[in-house]
């Protein structure tokens, strides 16, 4: 008997039964069965949703049935023939598949036909989604865009390109829509070196989030993109150089920090936002050559500069190095009040240990220490003094002091350590407790655990979610509409300021800048 005769006379839970056993089983037999039930459902919404699960079970061993099913006139039949081709990657559905597409006019139908075919991979598909590259449909063309990438279809390399510079006209550069974001990983799949070089000549995209984007997939692409991001660096403008010198630091390939060094003493750093750039990427990569220059920055003047630079060498502690600073830290000048300054800013507990040894470093980072009104720091080097141990250490930590807590809240948002302590120095002298983040997403998600700031102030580029985004959804957040954001930039991005104020950013500050500039602009937008 088979297994679904009088199947719509039985009771619920028999019906139940039967059809979990029918998806345990893939009887082919019961096919038929199942068919019919799906072209004549039974009327209950819980047995027709268990019929189709039953059915999908049963056809994905029955490649022949999908097949055939795929020009069925039940449309629900049809619809779930395509999705069981796609899902379970039936290749001999391919050319059936295709050539429906070709003459399918609705879009939804065309939809679910393109993405069984994107997920077989079947070369012979090729023809088909280039011919709906042009399609109106932003997502019927994005479909195309990634499946003739994953297919490495070297024949649409011109199609991919030709969009992202399309992305850049005056009335579309404001949007980055699903189209720019496929074909920039559609062309980093290829890993030629003429796509790799038209990804890093668009580093500096107009829009940010392409911007990440981009960044991103040179990033994920590795050591292949060195040679190209330092010819970018060596001939680019200021801007160029800086993106490319940030993907370099996070690709983490020696040969890049070499590169960097190497264009460093040729003099192609000396714009102050670029010197940052190349110290900071030298700090991720941490080569030998890259930790002589590092040490070579300790001489820098700027705060902001000196933090990417003890950053740096924050991961990378040796002893020729502790030695050098060491006896810059304790010479006691204004070269010893900033580095030491420096390290209390970015929580550099690593050397503050190294350095501590020596008293007379010790005590000019005790002064920077007391003057801290972060309650973090201030017990990130408590710990560290009482590992230390002995009575000079004793000393030291009855010198810190309490820090009264405090309601003002901030949110701050640079994937640069070194910015994100400077943030912190500020925000926490001007009586906010800072919450810090790496990126957008992480900013974003203390909003969405309930935080409340006073105010935000966020990077125009981070990787993950860049600061346009992070404002465009904090404006979009019930209670955060009227919240002060400051949004950094450098120079030349000064010109995209009014792409960033039309998201909401209240006010902008231009690297580098003093701290005193921040605690400026803070006290502005926040009332004082």
């Amino acid at each position: 008997m088979a297994t679904l005769d009088a199947f719509r006379d039985k009771e619920f839970l028999d019906q139940i039964m039967i059809l979990n056993e029918i998806s345990g089983n893939k009887d082919a037999g019961d096919l038929p069965g199942l068919i019919d039930l799906l072209k004549n459902p039974v009327g209950d919404t819980s047995i027709d949703y268990m019929v189709v699960n039953a059915l999908n079970a049963v056809l994905s061993s029955n490649e022949a049935t999908v097949i055939k099913g795929l020009s069925d006139p039940h449309p629900g039949l049809r619809t779930l023939c395509i999705r069981v081709a796609g899902e379970h990657g039936f290749r001999n559905a391919a050319g059936p598949l295709a050539d429906i597409a070709a003459s399918e006019t609705d879009p939804d139908q065309l939809m679910e036909i393109l993405n069984a075919l994107a997920r077989i991979a079947a070369p012979s598909a090729t023809p088909i989604f280039r011919s709906y590259l042009d399609h109106e449909d932003p997502f019927i063309k994005s479909t195309c865009i990634e499946a003739l990438g994953r297919l490495k279809d070297e024949d649409s390399i011109d199609s991919f390109k030709a969009m992202l510079v399309d992305s850049e006209a005056p009335d579309r550069y404001e949007i980055c829509d699903i189209t720019t974001w496929k074909a920039v990983e559609a062309l980093s799949s290829f890993e030629r070196d003429d796509t790799i070089g038209f990804l890093v000549e668009k580093l500096h995209h107009k829009n940010p989030t392409v911007r990440r984007i981009i960044t991103d997939a040179l990033t994920s692409m590795g050591k292949s993109t060195v040679p190209m991001l330092l010819n970018a660096f060596e001939t680019g403008d200021t801007d160029t150089r800086i993106l490319a010198a940030n993907v370099l630091g996070f690709v983490r390939d020696r040969s890049g920090a070499d590169g960097l060094v190497a264009a460093f003493d040729k003099g192609q750093a000396d714009d102050a936002n670029v010197r940052y750039a190349v110290y900071e990427a030298l700090g991720r990569i941490g080569t030998m050559k890259g930790i002589i220059c590092l040490v070579d920055g300790l001489r820098e003047t700027d705060e902001l500069i000196l933090m990417a630079v003890v950053g740096g060498l924050e991961r990378h502690v040796n002893p020729g190095m502790v030695s050098t600073m060491t006896a810059m830290v304790a010479q006691a000048d204004d070269q010893s009040d900033r580095l030491a300054k420096a390290v209390i800013a970015t929580r550099a507990t690593t050397l503050f240990d190294a350095l501590y040894e020596n008293a007379g470093a010790g005590d000019a980072l005790m002064d920077a220490l007391v003057q801290s009104r972060d309650p973090e720091i201030i017990d990130a080097f408590r710990a560290v003094l009482a590992d230390i141990g002995g009575s000079r250490a004793e000393e030291d930590i009855l010198r810190l002091p309490q820090v009264e807590s405090t309601t003002r809240l901030a949110l701050a948002a640079d994937d640069s350590r070194s910015m994100c302590a400077m943030h912190r120095a500020i925000l926490t002298d001007l009586g906010f407790e800072p919450f810090m983040a790496a990126n957008g997403e992480e900013a974003y998600d203390h909003i969405e655990q309930g935080g409340r700031f006073d105010v935000i102030i966020t990077d125009m580029n981070m990787p993950v979610m860049d600061g346009m985004e992070l404002v465009g959804k904090v404006r979009n957040t019930p209670g955060f509409e009227d919240v002060p954001i400051i949004m950094v930039t450098t120079e030349s991005e000064a010109s995209q300021q009014s792409l960033a104020s039309k998201a909401g950013v209240t006010a902008f500050i231009t690297k580098p800048f003093k701290p005193e500039t921040l605690k400026a602009k803070i006290l502005e937008v926040t009332g004082g």
